[in-house]
């Protein structure tokens, strides 16, 4: 039986044996690096892990700083076969030295020194570092950089020093649309650190639930949570879990929209109109808190300050996005308020409403972040504003001194490919913000929002493309090569698995649930043509609520498939020589025949599951479409490698074919079709 990490997809890359091009940092040792180090030198041979390898730290040391190295241990032993002594020494007779001169702040914070240097021979590795997040850094790339030769495992001989690009480089996964198990979260942290993302945002409130524990106002939980909420105890467990590796945890409770699980427990604190239930549908809503009442503050100080004994981070997010607030221009004690206090409209009054919530958080000692509707010149410097409207929002705020962190490229939900993510940056090259402007900008956050996904499928959603953007955060500005970074993302999205998430695995167990058996080998190689649509498509096809199972063929498939960008380079490659037969033209042909025979043979044997699997045979017409693709794409290649033109009827018929398969059906989208229209306009 084989499993999710030797699917068809993975194997694609066997099948297209084509020269990847050379790159400035010797490949072998690359590999399996992702965030690229700021400057890496290879040197001769290695050193090769056995039995006597042993870890000594010196300098300052920890409880924090050891139990990363008896991770790091334990994963050495998972990777190599090899058993390895467990006691950590505290002197320079060890085979790895971890120097470190300092623990670091007690609360992770943006000033944190988190540079390393990691130097190996063939006798010993030696890493050195300021603070232990820098060392705990350093053990993630010591664990990438290890990698297998004649005798064993071995760390190749390298000098590496590194640092980070930007300060703040976060994750954000959105628990209140759909709940996420505490072992979801935590494999999600270990990933996370493995690819040195250092803030975990926790979008712990929204409409459809609230999912953190108030003693002081139980209701909230009671009423707004369907008993899916995260208990104090546990959030202080993920507090300590993430800070182990190096990330901080900054909480988001939304205000003053996306407020109805707020309001039905406590309907007072409404503007008018209160829900008589959490809300299942997604989408804005029109309830949202009354600013105009002192209860109102009283309420979010006695529940901020409540929040603060679990969370000790500095940054507490506020939301406040998508507020349209209907109350607010009907309701007559708003008017009149508004009208007291000069404030012209909507806008003006959320702003007023952020500065009030804005002292509650100072006075609690903590900072306040918010999406891009927060950003007001009224409100003090200090607010960090997170855009997901785009770069040149984060600019505006940027040279108005305003701090901010980038999203708006980085929304996982568009289902875009890693190659987009990848090249979207903070602070792109072509930036007019002055020297002193660029440093407002912190980084920037993944967002991974929660309408169409589970605990089942949640990981493919987020990984590994998520890797790409922590190496946008991490490595120098000039790190963009799209081809480079899928070379490695290969190697790392293995690792990833390895870790715990179930970014590969899930595939395989959604299509075997579908199909109502083991094999699946057929509909395994079928699924390596699809990806999912974006979620706002899905939306357009298919009417969702917080209540709609997942569990379709959209929900096995995952985005951006190892497939997508391999059929591309090969037919990149097999183009390359404008008809001209060379041995790096015809591997490419031969490959992409064997991807087309290969999808294209799937069809029949998916069509007989379909008879016996109701949610596989709404694919009907997806499969009947998939035979005539790829039928075009070995026609398309037949005309190219003999020389012949293939008439215009022909070419007509191939483009409306790949038209017609453009159109939205059943949640998924062919990965396909845009090397697959240059083949056929190249044969022509």
């Amino acid at each position: 039986m084989r499993t999710g990490i030797t699917s068809a997809s993975a194997v694609l890359f066997l099948m297209m044996a084509v020269p990847m091009p050379s790159f400035a940092t010797e490949s072998s040792v690359t590999a399996g690096l992702m965030p690229m180090p700021a400057s890496i030198t290879r040197n001769v041979g290695g050193f090769l892990i056995s039995t006597s390898f042993n870890v000594g730290i010196t300098g300052s040391s920890s409880p924090r700083l050891e139990r990363g190295v008896a991770r790091l241990l334990s994963r050495l032993e998972d990777k190599t076969g090899v058993q390895l002594p467990k006691e950590i020494r505290h002197d320079l007779n060890s085979t790895l030295i971890v120097n470190v001169r300092s623990e670091g702040p007690v609360i992770e914070a943006l000033n944190n020194d988190e540079s390393y240097s990691l130097t190996s021979t063939a006798t010993s590795v030696r890493i050195e570092a300021p603070t232990t997040d820098g060392a705990l850094h350093a053990l993630e790339t010591l664990l990438q950089l290890l990698e297998p030769d004649a005798h064993g495992y071995v760390i190749p001989a390298v000098v590496i020093s590194d640092a980070p690009r930007f300060p703040w480089r976060g994750l954000m996964i959105d628990c209140s649309r759909h709940f996420e198990p505490m072992e979801v979260l935590k494999r999600n942290i270990d990933a996370m650190a493995a690819v040195k993302l250092n803030v975990f945002h926790w979008h712990l409130t929204d409409d459809q639930g609230f999912r953190i524990e108030s003693k002081r106002y139980p209701k909230l939980t009671q009423v707004g949570s369907d008993g899916l909420f995260y208990t104090q105890e546990q959030a202080r467990e993920l507090v300590q879990y993430a800070r182990d590796r190096g990330i901080r945890v900054v909480p988001e409770f939304e205000m003053p929209g996306h407020s109805t699980a707020w309001l039905v427990a406590y309907p007072e604190l409404s503007s008018g109109s209160a829900p008589v239930a959490i809300r299942r549908e997604f989408g804005v809503s029109s309830f949202v808190l009354d600013p105009t009442r002192e209860e109102t503050y009283r309420f979010l100080e006695g529940f901020l300050a409540e929040m603060a004994t679990v969370f000790p981070d500095q940054y507490v997010h506020i939301g406040g996005d998508e507020a349209p607030a209907p109350d607010w221009k009907t309701n007559p004690r708003i008017l009149a308020f508004k009208k007291d206090h000069g404030l012209s409209d909507n806008d003006a009054l959320q702003a007023y409403f952020n500065q009030r919530v804005m002292t509650i958080l100072l006075k609690l000692h903590r900072r306040m972040v918010g999406w891009d509707e927060i950003f007001n010149p009224g409100l003090p410097k200090d607010v960090v504003v997170q855009s997901w409207r785009g770069e040149e929002s984060l600019a505006k705020g940027a040279t108005q001194g305003y701090q901010g962190i980038l999203s708006a490229p980085y929304y996982l939900d568009g289902m875009k490919p890693a190659s987009t993510h990848y090249l979207a940056d903070p602070v792109p090259r072509e930036t007019t913000l002055t020297p002193e402007q660029q440093k407002k900008i912190l980084g920037g956050e993944v967002c991974m929002w929660g309408e169409h996904l589970d605990q089942r499928t949640i990981d493919s959603r987020i990984w590994p493309r998520t890797a790409a953007v922590a190496e946008r955060f991490w490595s120098k500005q000039e790190v963009r090569d799209p081809d480079d970074m899928y070379r490695r993302l290969a190697s790392v999205s293995l690792e990833l698995e390895q870790l715990g998430v179930r970014h590969l695995s899930s595939e395989d167990a959604g299509l075997r649930e579908l199909a109502g058996r083991e094999d699946i080998e057929m509909l395994r190689t079928f699924a390596t043509a699809f990806e999912p649509v974006s979620f706002g498509e899905r939306v357009q096809q298919q009417h969702t609520s917080q209540l709609t199972p997942l569990t379709s063929f959209v929900d096995a498939v995952q985005p951006d498939p190892p497939a997508r960008h391999a059929i591309q380079r090969t037919t990149t490659q097999f183009l390359a020589t404008g008809g001209q037969q060379t041995r790096d033209s015809v591997e490419a042909g031969e490959a992409l025949l064997r991807f087309f025979d290969s999808v294209g043979a799937s069809v029949p044997e998916v069509e007989k599951l379909m008879e016996t699997s109701p949610r596989l045979a709404t694919l009907r017409t997806r499969a009947e479409q998939l035979a005539e693709l790829t039928l075009i794409g070995k026609q398309a290649i037949e005309f190219r490698k003999t020389g012949s033109v293939p008439s215009a009827a022909w070419t007509e018929q191939g483009l409306a074919t790949i038209a017609a398969a453009r159109k939205p059906g059943e949640m998924v989208q062919f990965n396909f079709l845009a090397p697959l229209t240059e083949l056929v306009t190249a044969a022509r």
